[in-house]
């Protein structure tokens, strides 16, 4: 297996695109990005467990009830979520898309990301499109990726190419994801598509498989998006025989899709909305893995653990702490914690209590921005990692005028 460029255009017969519409207000901003299959692709989706639901969701889950796409259209600017008239605005976009590309309707994924609660005009969407069709590109990926973006600093996308019955596949994915981000599918948007050979339902089964690992582990704030999904695009031109059920090459395709999916996962982790560090925490030795992703999870969400980790502070009690109150069954006089960067480790407590340190090595070893939160259970095989960002005095600024 083997890293590529490309992003969701890295497999063969898929093309991209992202523009300026007029959604936005900043003219700089791409605001809508389409991705089409040169031919119908099999599909697969997971979406937010949020019981408010953008309109979209609603839409694209009644798409996707064949398990069959083949363009994905997603606008920024405007979650067309909470609005008398949502759902038809949505199935509007997507006919639009659809005449345009001359594709059927419930072919077509459609996504907004953006404020809640306002209504969402389709004239700039009708109006961009024929634009937007003609500067599809293999070499498009990037300008969609940039179409998607909200309060994300970076373009987030990551491809792989590997081998399935002696045919060269490939698979890449791009995503969004800075706030409103915590655990429970789907916590951002992330669109992936392959060249693969694979049926519906063997795609649902790797898709649904892997965000219990990758996506479901990632927290920036505590807040789960009403909009937010992730959905994949199997179209078989790579023309490997067709997996259609557990075996060899559906672990070799469950292997790709997680490399791209943990980049992604990083890539979101690292982009929190303010956020000056990369937090991954570990978490070995647990009774079983649901008690591993418990104590993962709780330690990332901690916005105490967090604000001490943008300090560059080295308050292990604060990860204690939230072990304790994360609800997993853990015996806390066994647990070590320890910090690591690429300035070294630094073990901070041992048996559920504190050991000598130098603060001043602990401190250099915090200040730097991707951190890794060791912790040790020493009552099991149980592993987990999960991901997440440090708190900061600009997550509030961003949020504090996000809608004005």
């Amino acid at each position: 297996m083997q890293i590529v460029n490309g992003g969701v255009c890295a497999a063969r017969g898929f093309t991209a695109n992202g523009i300026h519409c007029g959604i936005r207000k900043n003219k700089s901003k791409r605001d809508i990005s389409l991705i089409f299959s040169e031919k119908v692709a099999n599909a697969a989706a997971v979406y937010t467990t949020n019981l408010v639901k953008g309109a979209p969701l609603v839409v694209t889950k009644r798409n996707l009830q064949d398990g069959k796409a083949q363009a994905i259209i997603c606008n920024s600017g405007n979650a067309n979520t909470c609005n008398a008239g949502g759902e038809q605005v949505a199935e509007k976009m997507c006919e639009l898309t659809a005449g345009a590309l001359n594709i059927f309707a419930s072919n077509v994924v459609v996504a907004s990301t953006g404020v809640i609660g306002q209504p969402l005009d389709v004239a700039p969407i009708a109006a961009g499109l024929p634009e937007l069709i003609a500067g599809l590109s293999a070499k498009g990926s990037a300008f969609a990726e940039e179409g998607i973006m909200t309060t994300d600093t970076k373009r987030k996308s990551l491809a792989v190419s590997f081998n399935i019955g002696g045919k060269e596949c490939k698979l890449g994915g791009i995503a969004k994801g800075s706030g409103m981000i915590h655990p429970n599918m789907a916590t951002m948007l992330v669109f992936i598509t392959t060249d693969c050979a694979i049926s519906s339902a063997m795609l649902d089964k790797a898709l649904s498989t892997d965000v219990k690992n990758t996506f479901n582990m990632i927290s920036i704030d505590g807040d789960t998006s009403t909009n937010d999904m992730v959905v994949v695009l199997a179209n078989g031109m790579a023309e490997n025989p067709e997996i259609t059920e557990e075996g060899a090459e559906f672990s070799e395709f469950m292997r790709a899709l997680n490399t791209v999916t943990v980049g992604l996962c990083r890539m979101i982790a690292g982009d929190g909305e303010g956020a000056t560090k990369l937090l991954e925490c570990r978490v070995t030795g647990a009774k079983d893995e649901e008690t591993a992703k418990q104590v993962a999870k709780s330690v990332i969400c901690s916005s105490l653990t967090k604000a001490a980790m943008f300090g560059a502070d080295a308050n292990w009690g604060r990860v204690l702490c939230a072990i304790g109150y994360s609800g997993a069954q853990v015996d806390v006089n066994k647990t070590d914690v320890a910090f690591t960067s690429k300035k070294g480790t630094v073990a901070v407590c041992k048996n559920g209590a504190g050991v000598p340190f130098s603060e001043e090595k602990a401190k250099e070893i915090l200040s730097e921005n991707e951190i890794i939160i060791a912790v040790e259970l020493h009552s099991g095989d149980g592993c987990a990692t999960a991901w997440g960002c440090d708190l900061t005095y600009d997550y509030v600024k961003i949020n504090g005028d996000y809608r004005t």
